[in-house]
């Protein structure tokens, strides 16, 4: 079985399990860490997420994911909240923290830096839209590395 494979499997499970349970899946990652696999779970729900939701999920995970013995390699399960300065990976991620501060990393500079930090305006099929404080870029999304919520104290 693919990595993609094992990641969709994963979210067809907690696709039903979550909503039940009163929790919103923000994302599945399945990653080799050193010479362990790691299948990573984001969730979250209103009010946050502390240990005893983590655990509540792992174990109801982990039990499906034994009755359907699907992983076939060894993997650590980790369940987490996505955090303050968690990233934006979907449409409707971007669409609910429109208006928020972000931080954005690229893959390649603009204006001499690869990092910036601004309001998230918009996304785009093909842009990623910021106010900074001298006026709105536009950035072609397939600069974009990765997009957080600017942690702000």
């Amino acid at each position: 079985m693919s990595k993609k494979e094992r990641v969709n499997t994963v979210r067809g499970i907690l696709d039903e399990l979550l909503p039940e349970m009163g929790y919103e899946l923000w994302n599945v990652e399945y990653v080799k860490s050193g010479g362990d696999h790691e299948l990573i779970v984001s969730i979250d729900k209103e009010g946050g997420i502390g240990t005893d939701d983590c655990e509540a999920v792992s174990k109801r995970l982990s039990a499906r994911l034994d009755e359907m013995d699907s992983i076939e390699t060894r993997y650590y399960l980790i369940v987490s909240s996505p955090g303050l300065d968690r990233p934006l990976l979907t449409d409707e991620h971007y669409a609910r923290y429109t208006g928020s501060e972000v931080d954005v990393s690229l893959y390649k500079g603009v204006n001499g830096t690869k990092k910036l930090s601004g309001t998230l305006v918009g996304r785009t099929e093909t842009e990623l839209i910021l106010r900074l404080a001298d006026g709105e870029l536009r950035l072609p999304r397939e600069l974009v590395s990765r997009v957080r919520l600017k942690v702000i104290i």
